[in-house]
């Protein structure tokens, strides 16, 4: 049964046993995983799965809080961190040991998550709570609240740090948080329902997934306090998630409620291609020249060729995976 768009809505319907997950091969005691690395949440059995994306292998299945949702890497901290909305809790896992470092309290339904820049911070929507919370990624603290408008879901932070763009779903519109003030700046109307936020940052644009309009807002945020609307790009239906690919030249949307995925120019806003085959598709994320999406339903990432949009394999996940967010990374990186 395919779930709503609701954070908190599915419920698994078998249990896990924890002695069955298995940290293995390149995550086994202190020994660095090989790069690049995916981090995919699997809302039904309360784990990330941890794909070598080089040998296309699952190298370790690791527990955390119950039915994550949002992931971000955060290369530069040398961590991954899982929100997870049943449990009102975000998680941090070592990349290097693949152990949960912290599992923090966060808010009344954590969803989408970004990293700043530099690696310092973390950002989290807090959908009831109506607010967004940042954490410090040394301390793990809680270092930030900004009360929001209702049901705020997607994150991207701005290429400075300086502001935080918050997708504020059922209000219809985008916050700018700055935080150096811990206050909103500016609010912009988008489509119907904002979901998915992503951030580019050599165009300064901010694209936004609207979940209802099944709809792409395209704007110029190059002055936070002004945004500008661009254009809307119609795509599938329930836009979810969205990533650039091909040094920029490709931006991919997943469309969960046709099974499709969109690839869109972003210097034309032109719609070059609507993929098929996909099972329920929800997080996308890109490394290089290729594009990894992964399936709700159909339990697994597919791997794609990021020009052509060529499906080369597939690698299967845990139970009902999410993957919501920037999953791609390895504590190598800068």
């Amino acid at each position: 049964m395919k779930h709503p768009t609701s954070p908190c809505s599915f419920r698994p319907v078998r249990p896990v046993w924890w002695a069955t997950l298995l940290m293995a091969g390149a995550l086994s005691c202190g020994q660095a995983p090989a790069a690049p690395q995916g981090w995919i949440t699997n809302q039904g059995d309360h784990s990330v799965s941890v794909v070598d994306l080089a040998s296309h292998a699952v190298t370790a299945t690791i527990p955390v809080a119950k039915s994550p949702a949002g992931v971000v890497a955060v290369p530069r901290a040398g961590t991954v961190c899982v929100t997870a909305p049943d449990a009102n809790a975000l998680t941090v896992i070592d990349m290097k040991t693949g152990q949960a470092l912290a599992t923090l309290p966060a808010g009344q339904g954590a969803v989408g998550l970004d990293a700043s820049p530099d690696g310092r911070r973390v950002y989290v929507a807090d959908w009831f709570g109506q607010q967004l919370l940042g954490f410090d990624t040394a301390s793990h603290r809680q270092v930030l609240r900004v009360p929001l408008g209702k049901a705020p879901a997607g994150v991207a932070v701005g290429s400075d740090g300086a502001t935080v763009w918050v997708a504020e779903r059922d209000d219809n519109h985008v916050a700018a948080v700055d935080v150096a003030s811990a206050t909103v700046r500016s609010r912009f109307p988008v489509g119907e329902h904002p979901f998915a936020l992503l951030f580019d940052g050599p165009r300064q644009r901010l694209y936004v997934l609207n979940v209802y309009s099944d709809d792409v807002s395209v704007l110029d945020v190059r002055d936070p306090a002004t945004p500008r609307l661009l254009g809307r790009v119609g795509v599938g239906k329930a836009p979810y998630g969205a990533a650039l690919a091909a040094a920029g030249s490709r931006l991919y949307v997943t469309n969960q409620r046709d099974d499709t995925v969109t690839v869109i120019d972003p210097d034309t806003l032109q719609v070059l291609q609507t993929l098929t085959g996909f099972g329920y598709p929800e997080g996308v994320a890109s490394k290089g020249d290729r594009v990894w999406v992964v399936n709700w339903m159909d339990e697994n990432l597919i791997e794609l060729e990021a020009t052509t949009g060529r499906r080369l394999r597939e690698v299967g996940l845990g139970r009902n995976p999410r993957g919501f967010g920037a999953f791609v990374g390895d504590p190598a990186a800068p």
